[in-house]
């Protein structure tokens, strides 16, 4: 990037800020604050696409402009970069920076590539499927935090590690990254997002809502999104991508590996323990009320410190350690939680639901489209349990007003707060910090925003019409 570029990108970043500031219609957003929230985040947004500073410090503009215009209180805004998902991933990244010391990476790497091959398309299916299925069960930011590691092992031993300049590797990560997304749709138990509507439909209907319910009634929307977003990222590759080399080339790499040693096994154990120990979190969480995956991690990070070799040398310290940590990951994720953090504080994230009320929509196919559209919006600019808690309540009120059953208008809702490809924020954060260009991110996201509004609209509105199942 010229100088010239470059400057040009830093003056638009603060310039989008202030035209939010004077120009966004006050009858829409009533307060400063709640103007300088939205252009607090389009001045991030365009930073991290056009990267005229580092990813990290964009980072920390929700700092810098909040102490400038308090949107919110300065310890709810400063709290997310010490929040426990970031002190997991910090976990995580320490546990990683085990595995290169011991070479446990390269065996990993070499045992996947042994077992899916280096099509690049069966690579996409298995982690796709793989992500899914796991954040369908369990916290989405603990399935990322535990699944992009493995990926990148596998794409640093091909030489695909510089993700940023790669589009094999950076496909592959957003594959990660939308498959964890989505696949926290499939049950209750996939976010607080989707517990939030469990808890608004039980408002409604006065009963207990059964999760098998929920998931028979999204199984239709589930395998569309699926078959839709893989045949989308397969689509953007080519029949010859591969990852380098083939099945037998990579059987006879993991044959020349040497066998595991001590230390190779202790950086494996502390990881899958750390791993079991935050997916089976309700077997053990009354009698340990304080082990949470983020502080699960933290003391497996610990203990990596404690490993020594056979000769009595320690396997890591912390300032060699220290510059293999994947810090930008860390500061990313905090500040896109931050920045939601601005957004909900400030009214801003309420101003758009209250605009969302005043449309005057009459329960068709265009109401459900909005339903949808909105909370994919502010997934992307805040946090999906937000964008539930202030969306559905306003969408139960215009059903009751147009005289409809609000329950079907709520699922669609959920679709849409589960739904985000575009902001590194939130989990989309974690590919970001490990390599992938935000630029990129947008660039592909938008296209499978579209593609998946689309679908979902019509899918969730052939169910209304034609599934009467789906409305109760």
């Amino acid at each position: 990037m010229t100088t010239k570029t470059r400057l040009v990108h830093l003056v638009i970043g603060p310039s989008l800020f202030i035209l939010c500031c004077l120009l966004l219609p006050k009858g829409l957003f009533d307060t400063l604050t709640a103007r300088a929230a939205i252009g607090t985040v389009l001045w991030m947004a365009y930073w991290w696409v056009t990267t005229p500073v580092d990813y990290a410090i964009t980072a920390f503009l929700p700092i810098v402009v909040n102490a400038l215009l308090v949107m919110a209180p300065m310890d709810k805004v400063i709290a997310n970069y010490a929040s426990e998902t970031v002190l997991l991933l910090f976990g995580a990244s320490i546990i990683t920076v085990s595995w290169e010391y011991t070479g446990l990476d390269k065996r990993i790497a070499s045992l996947a590539l042994r077992l899916i091959g280096e099509k690049l398309r069966n690579q996409l299916i298995f982690w796709f499927m793989l992500s899914a299925l796991l954040s369908a069960v369990l916290p989405n930011s603990v399935v990322i935090a535990c699944i992009t590691p493995i990926a990148v092992a596998m794409l640093k031993y091909v030489g695909h590690g510089d993700i940023e300049n790669s589009r094999i590797g950076s496909l592959l990560l957003l594959t990660i990254a939308y498959a964890v997304g989505l696949g926290g749709l499939a049950t209750p138990l996939g976010g607080a997002m989707n517990l939030v509507t469990v808890d608004y439909i039980q408002q409604v209907t006065g009963e207990e809502y059964m999760y098998a319910n929920w998931v028979v009634r999204f199984l239709p929307l589930m395998t569309i999104l699926i078959v839709s977003n893989l045949l989308f990222l397969l689509f953007c590759t080519k029949k010859t991508d591969t990852l380098g080399g083939s099945r037998e080339y990579f059987e006879r790499e993991y044959k020349k590996l040497p066998k595991m040693s001590k230390v190779e096994w202790a950086s494996l154990i502390l990881f899958l323990l750390a791993t079991i120990l935050s997916f089976t979190r309700q077997l053990y969480a009354d009698i340990l009320p304080g082990l949470k995956p983020a502080y699960v991690f933290i003391i497996c990070a610990f203990l990596c410190f404690l490993i020594t070799r056979r000769n009595g040398d320690r396997l890591m310290a912390w300032k060699p350690v220290q510059s293999k940590i994947v810090w930008e990951l860390l500061f990313i994720f905090a500040g896109g939680m931050a920045a939601g953090t601005l957004i909900t504080s400030s009214g801003a994230a309420a101003s758009i639901g209250d605009s969302v009320a005043r449309i005057g929509l009459n329960g068709g196919i265009g109401a459900i489209c909005i339903f949808i559209a909105v909370p994919m919006f502010m997934a992307n600019v805040t946090s999906n349990t937000a964008a539930a808690s202030i969306i559905i309540p306003i969408v139960i009120s215009i059903a009751d007003g147009l005289g409809q059953n609000p329950i079907p208008y709520i699922y669609a809702t959920t679709v849409g707060v589960n739904l985000a490809y575009m902001i590194p924020t939130s989990i989309r954060a974690v590919p970001v910090g490990y390599g992938l260009s935000a630029k990129y991110m947008l660039k592909v996201g938008w296209k499978i925003t579209l593609m998946t509004l689309i679908l979902m609209t019509v899918a969730t509105w052939f169910l209304m019409k034609y599934c009467p199942a789906f409305s109760i």
